[in-house]
């Protein structure tokens, strides 16, 4: 018996040793970190535009650190719900955002949390940005009461403040977005609209529409082609005869930008914001950027492209890759922190899936709320004229 306590203490001595040598080297190797530095970043093309966005970027170490827990906690969120796609247990459509964090993480990176957002149907990732809970979202996913819309909206229609969705009809959130830059000019609140489209969305008429519209009345609006190179499964020169987007406003300026760079993203999200917020009117910016997974999860992603396309990109233009090997090549992060990061988001991200598998489904009762904000309760005929439901806001 006094031999097994002797061994336990000295265990315990060991591991104590340990901890505190980890803890002083912690400490100084964290007040040894670059708290600041700047980066050359690719050049942004210009349309109507005498100057555009500055070729260097500054980044501090705690916007590097942030925007990397950002980005891989989309990534990993993503794989995630692929496995319960596969599995089942996430049903309907569901778009992945995998390979473009770094424009949702950019864009955010240049306007506030008080400006507005709206997005199509690959929405998770904005999702999080604009505020939203890993938890909240995977809940949706599977359907559950628990979810960022009670779980009745599921991947497609997912709402926070200041942020209007994940809508599924192909190009009608841009009209949408107009008129929340609409709503902004008309309060006089210096606050801005994002709206964004796919290159899939961009010869939609109602886009052209809205182009006129905001150019029209100078609303504050930024329009944003995420061109992921393949609308579905077709390749943008396939369905575009100019496949230059950001000239598509015609009279309206355009930026084209990196949409793999996060600080090219950012630095060109500011120059679109303030270009608003100065009563120019409208801007349109198009990133180029990728996805790593299929259109859906009903689309393998591979039948259009190859798979040495897929990972040539991941390896030479990877989003997360590219913050990574700044920040450790400037000494802004070591290799152990990003690696405890990394393990928080997978812990995080597994905690959100046990929550999304076991939190229940919302009962029946709850099918016809919130179909106002603010109203008293009202009677619903349900699926046969004897069936009522009550609608509270």
């Amino acid at each position: 018996m006094q031999k097994m306590l002797t061994i336990i203490s000295n265990v315990l001595r060991g591991s104590a040793s340990r901890n505190a040598a980890s803890m002083v080297a912690s400490s100084r190797s964290y007040a040894d970190f670059t708290p600041e530095a700047s980066f050359d970043i690719k050049k942004v093309d210009l349309y109507r535009l005498e100057e555009g966005p500055p070729l260097t970027a500054t980044l501090t170490r705690e916007e590097g650190l942030k925007y990397y827990r950002t980005m891989q906690t989309i990534r990993r969120m993503e794989l995630k719900a692929d496995q319960l796609y596969k599995q089942k247990i996430i049903r309907g459509f569901c778009h992945l955002y995998d390979g473009q964090e770094a424009c949702a993480v950019g864009i955010e990176g240049g306007i506030t949390l008080s400006d507005h957002l709206i997005t199509a149907y690959r929405a998770h990732g904005y999702t999080l940005t604009r505020g939203g809970t890993v938890r909240e979202i995977m809940a949706e996913l599977t359907g559950r009461r628990g979810g960022i819309a009670k779980g009745k909206g599921g991947s497609m229609h997912m709402y926070t403040k200041n942020f209007y969705g994940g809508n599924g009809i192909v190009g009608a959130q841009v009209p949408l977005g107009a008129g929340v830059a609409l709503a902004c000019k008309y309060l006089g609140n210096d606050q801005l609209c994002v709206s964004l489209y796919g290159d899939g969305a961009a010869n939609q008429g109602q886009i052209f529409e809205t182009y006129n519209m905001s150019s029209l009345w100078k609303l504050p609006i930024i329009f944003i082609c995420e061109n992921n190179q393949y609308g579905m499964g077709t390749s943008v020169e396939r369905s575009s005869a100019s496949t230059e987007y950001y000239k598509r406003g015609d009279y309206i300026p355009g930026l084209r930008v990196d949409g793999m760079d996060v600080l090219c993203v950012r630095e060109a999200t500011k120059f679109a914001a303030d270009h608003c917020r100065s009563g120019k009117g409208p801007i349109l910016m198009e990133l180029q950027t990728y996805r790593y997974h299929g259109h859906s999860m009903s689309d393998p992603g591979v039948s259009y492209r190859t798979r040495e396309e897929i990972q040539e990109v991941r390896s030479k233009s990877d989003p997360i890759s590219m913050l990574k090997d700044r920040m450790l090549s400037n000494n802004m992060a070591s290799i152990e922190e990003l690696k405890e990061i990394d393990i928080a988001v997978r812990k995080e991200i597994e905690d959100a899936a046990q929550f999304a598998t076991t939190d229940p489904e919302p009962p029946l009762d709850d099918l016809c709320s919130h179909i106002f904000a603010n109203d008293q309760p009202f009677e619903v005929r349900g699926a046969t004229p004897w069936t009522k439901l009550t609608s509270t806001s």
